[in-house]
């Protein structure tokens, strides 16, 4: 925190908002995260209360991904996950990366005419499961501070490379530094060990019996976390038990071996200062001695990036994630947005083989003319280790150019990158491609990471070939929607016309979502909209079979239409259903006369009257029952009129009331009445999609009759 005369500049008042966030409201711990909006991904730009090795599976996160925060910002609301049994069941993919005691809250940072991204707070394993109502105006009133100093700020506010730690502060006298000379003389005298730690793991103070017990010097241990400066703590149980007492401020004690036959027990008392740990002897365990372990060497570096355990929660994260990927795009994201900072990584290179060579299929951190000098190597390529990796399926690591230059001597001037990991992309025996991380700088490899990186290439071979078989299907259907969907829509003398289909923004993204406008003659005119269930190749048939009956009967009464279209839909004996809108639109009488078969009722907008939804009594669903039959409602529309037809996917959405979304609609479609049709799609669709993310596809028509004349 700044003192009373430092002017703070846009990041350091928004490091001051969080960490006086944290303390306002008892939480433990805190986060910002901006929403890049170009890329759709948040980017973890401030932490606080916990140590950045948590927060690595996390630093960037796309704006789709099933986790709180993404949540918040998509749904535009509060998100509250009160304890460890309501995120397994709400978010098992964060739940199992992070398996620790806590509550969690997230809340979209709203500025002023975009949304920023989100602030996420962490409260202690005893914090009530439920947040009070006071305490969820105390979270929104944070958020929306939060999100003026953003606006409020004139320079623009972007991500940093690696985000900042904040320290939460207090009020209170500080407690860092060496304890004063009585306290300490009181400690040594204890008949026991005690160590004190931050919250980052690093060991501040230690008595002298505690380094007695411990067996190493406490100048050799100050400064260092235990579990890599002592090796017989080097394990994941007792780095785990570290992270259970600094995420969920629980008291945890556990028993371990100092070799060759002293057991010690450690009692960790957490705050959000840091941890203070007890030290004493335990006796022998029931179950006696575990076999002696093998010696380590006292002297070895620390690992980089995120420590042990911390390596096989990421990996768990990332397995995880990949198992939700759907396109190679989002196999290519996932690995560029995830993998490259858990790993320090700086550049990517994904291919796939593809007809005897290595297309690529993604890249990050590369300029366009290295990607076209790599893109299309033979499998076989001696020119880079891509080859000889494919090949005998080991990766293979170089931690600077010289060592990459004794095998590959052209390699290093590809790039001009500094370190390289080469990751065989192999399912089942066969080589679907190769993923290539790179440093800016050399870097060794420690065994840790190579193992977890060769597993985790084999998650990415499985993501990238399962994507590749979907992309082609979702080309093929692609393919077939765009050729049935009218490719332009007809003139008709007093009346415009407009019409937009937007396709999921991920999954599938084709679906059986169709619109039509019919010219019958010069006066008369028929709408259609209809939605087809499922997202797939036969959805996109089955709509084209759909709007090929209903064009052999437009023009007779739009019961019968319908009626009609619902018997051949029979016929063909699919297991899919259809909901569909069909409207008779007569220019002379200014009337539209309409039958809905499941489908949303139309909004109508008349001149000088508020916008509204259209009373129409629907029939059942398309495919149903072949003998039903389709009640029919005559609609007077008068001059100026919009009529404004529309898929269930522009009303429908998580925690979103459809009649409460189609009411907001109507009124926008009054209030912006004289826009250009084209331009009032886009009004609507901001209204009901303010992120631009599209959960389901969406098809919209609008008719306005001509006005009357002046």
């Amino acid at each position: 925190m700044a003192g009373p005369d430092e002017e703070l500049d846009g990041a350091g008042l928004l490091d001051a908002v969080l960490a006086d966030t944290v303390r306002r409201t008892g939480a433990s711990a805190g986060a910002v995260y901006l929403l890049d909006e170009a890329t759709q991904v948040l980017d973890l730009t401030v932490l606080c209360g916990v140590p950045l090795e948590v927060a690595w599976p996390w630093l960037r996160v796309p704006l789709g991904a099933p986790v709180p925060v993404s949540d918040a910002i998509r749904e535009n609301r509060l998100v509250w996950v009160g304890s460890q049994n309501a995120m397994a069941r709400a978010y098992p993919r964060a739940a199992a990366s992070l398996p620790y005691r806590f509550a969690l809250a997230a809340a979209p940072l709203a500025g002023r005419d975009r949304c920023r991204g989100a602030l996420m707070l962490l409260w202690p394993a005893s914090h009530p499961a439920d947040a009070s109502r006071r305490e969820r105006g105390h979270i929104a009133s944070a958020a929306r501070r939060t999100a003026r100093v953003l606006d409020e700020v004139p320079e623009p506010f972007t991500a940093p490379d690696r985000p900042r730690l904040v320290p939460v502060g207090s009020s209170a006298p500080a407690r860092g530094g060496q304890p004063s000379q009585p306290a300490a003389d009181y400690v040594e005298r204890l008949p026991e060990g005690a160590l004190g730690m931050d919250l980052e793991g690093r060991i501040t103070f230690l008595t002298a019996e505690a380094a007695s017990l411990l067996g190493r010097d406490a100048g050799r241990l100050l400064g260092t976390r235990p579990w890599q400066s002592l090796p017989w703590l080097d394990d994941a149980v007792t780095e785990d038990h570290y992270r259970t007492a600094v995420i969920s401020r629980d008291p945890v004690a556990f028993t371990s071996l100092r070799p060759p036959d002293t057991w010690l027990r450690f009692q960790l008392y957490p705050d959000a200062s840091g941890i203070s740990v007890r030290i004493t002897r335990a006796a022998v365990p029931e179950h006696g001695p575990p076999p002696p372990a093998e010696a380590v060497p006292a002297t070895r570096s620390a690992p980089s990036g995120p420590a042990t355990v911390g390596r096989l929660y990421q990996l768990v994260h990332l397995a995880a994630a990949l198992t939700e990927t759907v396109a190679v795009r989002d196999v290519v994201e996932l690995v560029a947005d995830q993998v490259l900072p858990a790993f320090g990584a700086d550049g990517l290179v994904l291919s796939a083989a593809d007809a005897g060579r290595l297309k690529i299929t993604g890249h990050h951190g590369y300029d366009q003319e290295t990607i076209d000098r790599l893109d299309g190597l033979p499998l076989d390529t001696d020119l880079t280790p891509a080859g000889q990796t494919l090949a005998d399926g080991v990766p293979s690591f170089f931690a600077d150019p010289d060592e990459m230059a004794r095998r590959y001597p052209r390699a290093p001037r590809i790039s001009g990158k500094q370190a390289w990991a080469f990751l065989p992309l192999i399912v089942s025996g066969r080589p679907v491609g190769c993923c290539i991380l790179s440093y800016d700088r050399p870097r060794e490899f420690s065994a840790d990471e190579r193992a977890v990186l060769t597993s985790l290439a084999g998650l990415i071979a499985q993501a990238l070939d399962r994507a590749r078989l979907y992309d082609a299907a979702r080309d093929l259907a692609r393919g077939l929607q765009q050729a049935l969907l009218p490719h332009r829509l007809p003139v008709l003398p007093g009346l415009d016309a407009a019409a937009r289909y937007l396709p999921a923004s991920h999954g599938m993204a084709i679906g059986g979502d169709f619109y039509d406008l019919i010219r019958l003659d010069g006066a008369t005119a028929a709408a259609v909209i209809g939605d087809v269930q499922g997202h797939s190749v036969a959805a996109a048939a089955l709509m084209g079979q759909v709007r090929t009956a209903i064009h052999a009967t437009a023009g007779g009464p739009p019961g019968q239409v319908l009626a009609r279209t619902n018997r051949v839909l029979a016929d063909l004996d699919s297991d899919l259903l259809v909901s569909c809108s069909y409207a008779h639109i007569d220019l002379a009488r200014q009337e539209a006369v309409l039958a809905s078969a499941g489908h949303p009722p139309p909004l109508l907008h008349r001149p000088g009257q508020r916008g509204h939804a259209v009373e129409i009594e629907p029939g059942p669903l398309l495919g149903i029952d072949p003998d039903l039959a389709y009640p029919v409602t005559t609609l007077p529309l008068g001059p100026g009129a919009t009529l404004a037809f529309y898929t269930d996917g522009l009303v429908e959405a998580p925690g979103v009331d459809p009649d409460r979304a189609a009411h907001a609609l109507a009124g926008r479609l009054a209030e912006h009445g004289g826009q250009d049709l084209d331009r009032l799609i886009d009004t609507l669709l901001h209204q009901a999609r303010p992120t631009g993310l599209y959960t389901d596809d969406i098809a919209v028509l609008l008719l306005r009759t001509a006005p009357r004349p002046a």
